[in-house]
């Protein structure tokens, strides 16, 4: 299943889905703007990110997109947002599958799992709404990858 969560490090879904891996022991990374660039501040160093050259978020979007086998968006509401948006773009550029889970559907975590096992995901690249425009998106994305991705779920 998944080897490797890569994201852009912003707060809300992208954040959680990376200290999800940290928590679960797999492995984490992807791209992050110029100087650790975060809507909130300077990224964390824990967060094992390189830094794109640019200090636009779409660098690392793209790159993140590209260096994933797959990409899923996050978001509360039925509408992607913002990261989400401009990643399902990126996706079809580049001709990555990506799946758009949304607080009000049904079967979250079936929906993940037939995803990444339908499309061979290892490397899964996660994005979406920030907490800021969607307060609730952490947990949501936490119990999602949880539900669906918990150590004891993939034995």
């Amino acid at each position: 299943m998944i080897r490797k969560i890569i994201a852009g490090g912003q707060e809300g879904a992208q954040r959680a889905a990376l200290d999800w891996a940290i928590w679960h022991g797999i492995d984490h990374g992807g791209w992050c703007p110029h100087g650790r660039r975060a809507a909130d501040g300077k990224l964390d160093e824990r967060y094992q990110l390189e830094e794109t050259p640019a200090y636009q978020y779409s660098e690392s979007t793209e790159h993140n997109v590209e260096g994933s086998d797959g990409t899923v968006i996050f978001t509360i509401g039925h509408d992607v947002l913002g990261a989400g948006k401009e990643a399902s773009g990126y996706c079809g550029v580049h001709e990555k599958p990506w799946l758009h889970v949304s607080g009000t559907g049904y079967e979250t975590a079936q929906t993940l799992i037939d995803f990444v096992e339908g499309n061979r995901i290892a490397v899964l690249h996660v994005t979406g709404s920030r907490e800021s425009q969607e307060p609730g998106i952490y947990q949501f994305v936490e119990d999602a990858l949880n539900e669906a991705f918990a150590p004891e779920k993939r034995a």
